[in-house]
């Protein structure tokens, strides 16, 4: 244990003197940013600007709070198991690499919502406007020269509109915003419209009222899905975290002097690790499912 500190110690004081006269806190994120630049996935890196500009991204001070709330929540649940500060450094520092793709997580569902009331302002829109214009990239540029889409929506239905003046038809258009897009609600209004086009439908109305419908009750329903989520959420985490106190009432029935000597033993220590790893195991899996796909059927 003494030699795992001295060699903590160690480590700073090189970078604290090889960087004298810097902040050492901004040279670590620093070189943690650059690190972070250099081998994250790109579509993350849009994923999380766009949470930045959604002003729904963690600040420095959060991120803070957040490792010194799993920190001291890890020590003490690993020291309870335990009672081996060593084991519990390895738990504090295993579940500190953890926040990482916890944040992932949460921009994804950040970026997930949005993307989904984009599409949903997208399909409204373009249908308001072709029951005017009656013409399907017309309704685009409707749609474009409202200012209510933001990208990469918007730069997508520009390119709709390109593609559709380069093939003198839809179909390409269309094609390629359904495979971007695989959202049950923009599959069915271009395929109304594909159908209204070729078939030069007369009264396109109720069809299109229809589409509308379909699209405000689907979107009643995400939405009632994402509350029900919330909750399920909620439940799941407190839950969770009372299947790793429940060592605790395991020494109030043995005794703790009594629990303490059956820690010698090493199928004692390796059930009560595959204890902390199964239970930590289904809680990612649960936040995987609340933060993934919201706002998709």
């Amino acid at each position: 244990m003494e030699l795992v500190i001295l060699l903590a110690i160690m480590i700073f004081i090189i970078i604290y003197r090889q960087y004298q006269g810097q902040n050492v806190y901004k040279f670590i994120t620093a070189q943690a940013g650059t690190l972070y630049d250099k081998f994250a996935p790109y579509s993350f890196k849009v994923i999380r600007e766009k949470t930045k500009e959604l002003g729904q991204e963690y600040t420095a001070k959060q991120y803070a709070v957040q490792v010194v709330t799993f920190s001291l929540f890890a020590g003490v649940v690993s020291y309870l198991y335990f009672y081996n500060l060593l084991i519990s450094i390895f738990y504090i520092i295993a579940v500190d690499m953890v926040i990482p793709y916890l944040a992932y997580l949460r921009c994804k569902k950040v970026y997930s919502e949005f993307l989904f009331e984009q599409i949903q302002i997208y399909t409204t829109n373009t249908i308001m406007e072709f029951a005017t214009t009656q013409s399907f990239v017309k309704a685009l540029e409707g749609v474009v020269a409202s200012g209510v889409l933001e990208e990469p929506v918007l730069g997508d239905v520009n390119l709709m509109i390109t593609l559709a003046y380069q093939n003198g038809s839809i179909d390409e258009s269309i094609q390629f915003m359904t495979a971007k897009y695989p959202y049950y609600i923009v599959k069915n209004m271009h395929q109304l419209f594909l159908q209204i086009t070729k078939e030069g439908a007369r009264d396109s109305g109720e069809s299109l009222d229809n589409m509308q419908s379909d699209i405000d009750m689907l979107v009643e329903s995400v939405y009632r899905d994402r509350m029900d989520r919330a909750n399920f959420h909620k439940g799941f985490l407190k839950y969770g975290v009372i299947l790793y106190l429940l060592v605790m009432l395991v020494q109030y029935l043995l005794g703790r002097d009594t629990y303490i000597t059956m820690l010698d033993n090493i199928i004692v220590k390796m059930i009560l690790h595959a204890i902390i790893w199964l239970n930590s195991y289904f809680l990612l899996k649960g936040e995987k499912f609340y933060n993934e796909n919201v706002g998709e059927e």
